[in-house]
């Protein structure tokens, strides 16, 4: 489970374009993230990933820091 950052503070972060962001779509947000860094790095490789984050916890932190905006398809 990931305590931090928080859900709510991911879903502000994200709600900063403007519109709605559910939680749903955090989750899509997160997964395709995921994805993608799992596709660059490979699994378990640990580039930029100083402190040995999951790719998820690494996505999250991204969303965190403004660097992951969501867009609508």
């Amino acid at each position: 489970m990931i305590n931090l950052p928080t859900v709510d503070s991911l879903i502000s972060k994200l709600d900063e374009n403007g519109g709605h962001v559910s939680r749903y779509a955090l989750c899509v947000v997160v997964a395709k993230r995921a994805r993608q860094l799992i596709e660059q790095n490979g699994a378990g490789n640990a580039r930029e990933n100083p402190h040995h984050l999951k790719e998820i916890a690494l996505a999250c932190e991204e969303i965190e820091d403004g660097k992951i905006k969501a867009v609508k398809d």
